[in-house]
């Protein structure tokens, strides 16, 4: 059965569809420009991803921030975490703490509407889906991507059934709406930084139905950041007293 969730995204794309027509894959240089900054930075922005990295369990897996996702967050046993540092204009103070040449990226560029590091495990993979909102682009730039014997990007984002491969420090920008699926079929961590772009070039109505959907997504996301950051603390403190518990047996002296 159709979740609320479901209908209204099904909804919302068929509204935006029937408005604004384009390819999946856009050029950079004419619809977000600012995109070369983050480039340009993409060795300071790495460095800052593995430091995240080095504690992986501290990021949430993404069904843990939106349950709705567990189709293809949870669907293979292999984790999909995401550190989220902006969402629909909402910042999550903590953890544009942890990457702060990130966070004065994301700050200095104000069509930039959400900011987060994507971990795919080894052997992950995202099913085919659509993103909800054609409001937004999305701009993907690899940060640590794992090679495959090749030399060529292990991880693959197939995009409307055609296949891209973005090693470090390469960059797509896209329209999520078009089906889309992801696989990490290297050995490592595939580590990349994915914003959510606000589109140029609207027309009218759908500018003022953006600014609207913008508006109540983010009041969702203040919501849910609330609640999520106060349950994902405590299951985080419990983690790590059993796992404290745990050494102390295997280290205790009869």
């Amino acid at each position: 059965m159709a979740t609320l969730y479901d209908w209204s995204t099904e909804v919302i794309r068929k509204i935006y569809d029937s408005r604004i027509t384009g390819a999946a894959v856009l050029d950079i240089a004419e619809h977000f420009p600012e995109g070369r900054r983050f480039v340009d930075k993409w060795p300071k922005l790495s460095d800052e991803a593995m430091r995240v990295a080095n504690d992986l369990q501290s990021v949430p897996r993404f069904h843990e921030l939106m349950p709705e996702q567990a189709v293809i967050s949870a669907n293979d046993n292999r984790d999909w975490r995401m550190l989220v540092l902006k969402a629909y204009g909402v910042s999550v103070r903590e953890n544009l703490a942890r990457c702060p040449v990130l966070a004065a990226l994301v700050s200095s560029v104000p069509d930039v509407l959400s900011a987060a590091l994507s971990f795919l495990a080894p052997g992950k993979h995202i099913p085919r889906h659509r993103g909800p909102f054609r409001g937004v682009t999305r701009f993907y730039l690899g940060l640590s991507v794992p090679a495959s014997a090749d030399g060529r990007p292990a991880a693959v984002l197939a995009i409307d059934d055609r296949e891209y491969r973005i090693g470090n420090g390469e960059c797509l920008l896209w329209d999520d709406t078009f089906p889309h699926e992801v696989w990490n079929r290297g050995k490592s961590v595939r580590t990349a930084l994915l914003l959510d772009v606000r589109r140029r070039d609207m027309p009218l109505d759908m500018v003022l139905l953006s600014r609207a959907l913008i508006a109540g997504i983010g009041a969702s996301v203040r919501f849910r950041n609330i609640s999520w950051h106060r349950n994902y603390t405590h299951e985080l403190h419990d983690r790590k007293t059993k796992k404290s518990v745990g050494a102390g047996t295997l280290n205790a002296r009869p």
